[in-house]
């Protein structure tokens, strides 16, 4: 059975590496990019590269709640369950900008957005859960984070801006958010869908766009090709040795270290139940569910 995945901003970098892995896989490539020309063209190189692979592409701009709405509804149109969501999509403004909400550019569309996608995909998770009879089926949410969750810091006053706005805290603070979103949703969501969250590693990727261009030059020698990080997301969202596993964190370098805030459960919910009233979306209603060891 052919299996659908679903990948924000997989028209470049970490995503297109994801998506590659995918359709070699066999699934059908769903990509909901900003940049449609990019979109088509990520397309076409998969399918150059894939011959016979199935790649969808959709608008999404994760910066704006009536755009993640309109893309759930287009989305649902045309399919009726969600085997696999990777929330890959991200950006790292430079200077304060803000989602068409008022949030804070990285918190909003790094950490928020993905939250109330990933509620508003939440039918189609179930339905792909539910195929086969109960207890049957498989579906999964992996969630990009990173190793600079671990000197984030959350707190909501920030939410929609800071004084001053400095890159690096507002960045560690989404990705944080990331991972401890990914770790609440592991202790909350219904059997059969499971949460996973990953780093990718210092990965050569279009993240970096904004950065100046001899910071970069000094980080290159460091940075890897985005091909291990899309292996490794490919792996959690469609390996069957990974079906159950949930509450993850893996990294393609090490040292892989989980924070002591990541795991912090109470402020896991602090966070979740925020959220779910900014993104004004009803809180699942899970029972608790155990953790992978970090």
């Amino acid at each position: 059975m052919r299996k659908t995945v679903l990948i924000t901003g997989g028209n470049s970098g970490i995503g297109l590496a994801i998506a590659h892995e995918l359709a070699l896989g066999g699934a059908t490539v769903c990509l909901a990019c900003r940049d449609q020309r990019k979109a088509a063209a990520a397309r076409d190189e998969i399918m150059q590269r894939t011959p016979g692979a199935q790649v969808e592409i959709y608008p999404l701009d994760l910066a704006s709640f009536d755009a993640i709405h309109r893309f759930v509804q287009a989305f649902s149109a045309r399919h009726d369950k969600l085997h696999a969501l990777i929330n890959n999509a991200g950006a790292v403004p430079t200077r304060q900008q803000f989602t068409a909400e008022g949030f804070e550019l990285q918190f909003g569309g790094n950490y928020l957005g993905p939250f109330l996608l990933t509620h508003l995909l939440m039918p189609l998770l179930q339905a792909a859960a539910d195929e086969g009879g109960t207890g049957q089926g498989d579906a999964r949410i992996v969630n990009l984070s990173s190793i600079a969750h671990t000197i984030g810091r959350m707190d909501l006053d920030t939410a929609k801006g800071r004084k001053p706005y400095r890159v690096l805290p507002a960045y560690a603070q989404s990705k944080l958010g990331n991972l401890l979103f990914s770790n609440a949703l592991a202790r909350k969501l219904p059997a059969g869908i499971t949460s996973q969250a990953m780093h990718p590693g210092g990965v050569a990727s279009p993240l970096y766009r904004d950065i100046p261009g001899w910071q970069y030059a000094v980080m290159k020698p460091f940075l890897i090709g985005p091909e291990r990080a899309g292996q490794l997301a490919a792996e959690l969202a469609l390996d069957v040795s990974r079906r159950g596993e949930t509450g993850g964190y893996f990294s393609i370098q090490h040292p892989r270290i989980v924070s002591r805030a990541a795991r912090n459960q109470a402020l896991q919910d602090e966070l979740y139940a925020q959220s779910c009233v900014w993104a004004e979306v009803a809180p699942l209603g899970g029972t608790a569910r155990t953790q992978m060891a970090a």
